[in-house]
């Protein structure tokens, strides 16, 4: 019996997700201009599904068209990070609060969360330290049990994977320090400390900030 054929993605698909995932771990910086031809010759496809795919691209704010000449690869802006900043400081103070006392399924996932971060820090995949880094607060909003609060959280994943990707490979010593602070709001939720926990969570993004700022590392 012959082997079942994996059925492939859409062209479009195909190309959206090549596009969107060097565009998150900045194999495609910002400020590269990427043109239909090497984007089609890239994947393997007609030009047809890249306009496809560059147009929902625009629309989710990652590049930016300009007609016969290509797309230009949107970079992070301070702004941006602040804006970032500020929402995620709204959600995730409120989130650990209301994730305390934590259930066991929680902090197990939590360790499990903190081992990947090791495991790619000592591997120096960024890319995935900064997936696994966005996990961990997202399972803690998820916990709280606000189904529209995690929603919304939701909506920042690609900036927060872009963001973390860009502060660690102008800021190596970030991961270490990313890894320790992970471990510190862990140990506070563990001991069921829900301000001290809140109190790691505002430290933690407020040196994001800061570092935006240019005032400190």
């Amino acid at each position: 019996m012959p082997a079942a054929t994996v059925k492939q993605p859409p062209a479009a698909e195909r190309v959206y997700t090549h596009i969107k995932q060097a565009v998150l771990d900045r194999r495609y910086e910002g400020g590269t201009l990427l043109t239909e031809g090497e984007l089609a010759e890239a994947v393997g496809v007609s030009r047809t599904p890249v306009r496809e795919a560059l147009l929902k691209l625009e629309v989710e704010g990652l590049i930016k068209l300009y007609p016969k000449k290509g797309a230009l690869v949107l970079a992070v802006s301070a702004q941006e990070i602040r804006d970032v900043v500020e929402t995620r400081l709204l959600v995730e103070e409120f989130a650990v609060r209301k994730a305390v006392p934590a259930p066991a399924a929680l902090v197990a996932r939590l360790e499990e969360l903190l081992a990947e971060q090791r495991r790619h820090a000592d591997a120096g995949d960024l890319a995935s330290f900064a997936v696994s880094d966005r996990c961990f607060h997202a399972e803690i909003v998820k916990h709280a049990g606000n189904e529209i609060l995690s929603r919304l959280y939701d909506q920042l994943r690609d900036r927060q994977l872009r963001m973390g990707v860009a502060m660690m490979q102008a800021l190596p010593d970030r991961v270490s320090r990313n890894y320790e602070e992970h471990s510190e709001i862990l140990d506070r939720i563990k001991a069921g400390d829900a301000e001290g926990a809140a109190g790691c969570v505002r430290g933690h993004l407020g040196r994001v900030e800061v570092l935006v700022r240019g005032e400190g590392r």
